[in-house]
């Protein structure tokens, strides 16, 4: 099988998905932005051609390259595994009939009130939303569907961009915030309470062949915009013998029919609550935060080389185990400004250092980045154990324990 992988350099981790197709038995070709003499050792050798365009997210610039690829060579598969480029692709598979997702499909996985509104058809529940392109919209569906309400890119990923209202002022503030009142698009939806997860797929002809569920503590909203919190995600091991889990499995895979999501990854967001299960949103694409290196350490998986066989094969090549949960827990600097230095790390390493998986602890003298720009964006820990709860204690004890100075 002769495949395209966008972008196999950047970021870091997405070298592994060309290894793994090469790893399966595909011919892999690379397109991306950096200079072919720019590519590390290892890609060159997973490749066996690589095409330099301008830009990875122009249409026209791939197009291009895959059709000079086509020109010479059988293509049987086009894949992106970043958001940003996965509509390109699409409408590149479309032009070029090579088999994947769908335009349409990407498009309702990028679109968040064209998803809803399909998924609201197909019986799923989600919340109200919209999409607005004007001031007077969102406050007309404010006066619908009361407070809160978030406004967010409608093809945004995770917390970016996304801001909560919960009253009028605070409305003003987000209208201008977000640029809606300057010609931005948006969607608006009310704010739905209850406890936040998420649930990943590997999918074949849209059948679901690995899945994975993870927690947010606390939800990624009041996480990406809190200091003083170390929030943690944990992908659990409890996913199959657990009764609660089967409605979330239930509603991921309503959405990934309705969406007509065929081989793929996927990563859905869902609520608990008092409403119920609720769905949130979907990627045709593998999560961010490097959480398949979790699911890798949980469950004695290589999860690229299994995407990989999925692509290449369509079926997998190993069961996930579900030995060990794992999850992340991020430690923010006290203050914006330049890293000085830590406490409790080596209290840390000595209570736990048995359970650690690794640690990001930037060097003194690191810039910090902002408290919104995610889990990996400044010092973290990522620790696995047989037991859920122990492991949760264990993620709650480093975040109040290490300390991250700056100045």
């Amino acid at each position: 099988m002769n495949v395209i992988i966008l972008e196999p350099s950047f970021p870091d981790n997405q070298k592994q998905f060309a290894r793994a197709l090469a790893e399966a038995g595909a011919t892999v070709i690379g397109i991306g932005e950096r200079p072919k003499d720019g590519l590390d050792d290892d890609v060159r050798g997973w490749l066996t051609h690589y095409e330099q365009v301008a830009s990875v997210v122009d249409d026209d610039s791939v197009l291009r390259a895959v059709r000079w690829v086509q020109d010479r060579l059988w293509v049987d598969r086009l894949e992106a595994t970043v958001e940003a480029h996965i509509m390109t692709a699409a409408r590149v598979r479309a032009a070029c009939n090579i088999p994947g997702t769908s335009v349409r499909t990407a498009h309702l996985c990028r679109d968040k009130p064209a998803m809803k509104q399909v998924l609201r058809e197909a019986g799923v529940p989600c919340a109200r939303s919209t999409g607005a392109s004007s001031a007077a919209e969102v406050r007309a569906f404010a006066a619908e569907v009361g407070y809160p309400l978030i406004v967010k890119p409608p093809d945004g990923a995770g917390a970016s961009g996304t801001h909560r209202a919960d009253n009028a002022d605070d409305l003003d503030a987000v209208i201008a915030a977000s640029g809606v009142d300057r010609g931005a698009t948006v969607a608006v939806e009310e704010f739905i309470t209850g406890h936040e997860g998420f649930y990943d797929t590997i999918t074949v002809d849209g059948r679901v062949v690995h899945e994975f569920v993870c927690h947010y503590y606390p939800n990624v909203l009041d996480a990406m915009r809190t200091r003083w919190i170390s929030p943690q995600f944990i992908a659990t091991n409890r996913v199959d013998s657990a009764v609660g889990y089967d409605e979330v499995k239930a509603m991921g895979r309503q959405v990934i029919e309705a969406l007509d999501i065929g081989t793929s990854a996927t990563h859905m967001e869902w609520f608990s609550g008092e409403r119920g299960l609720t769905f949130s949103e979907i990627g045709c694409r593998p999560p961010g935060v490097r959480a398949w290196d979790l699911y890798a350490v949980g469950n004695d998986l290589d999860i690229y080389r299994e995407w990989a066989e999925a692509i290449v094969h369509g079926y997998p090549k190993r069961h996930a185990s579900r030995r060990f949960s794992a999850g992340i827990v991020a430690i923010r600097p006290e203050a914006d400004g330049v890293i000085s230095g830590y406490s409790g790390a080596d209290e840390i390493q000595r209570r736990f250092g048995d359970l650690i998986i690794d640690a990001h602890l930037p060097a003194v003298g690191t810039p910090t980045q902002p408290v919104e720009a995610g889990y990996m964006a400044n010092a973290w820990v990522r620790a696995r154990h047989e037991d859920f709860d122990h492991l949760r204690f264990v993620l709650d004890e480093i975040g109040r324990t290490v300390t991250v100075h700056a100045q």
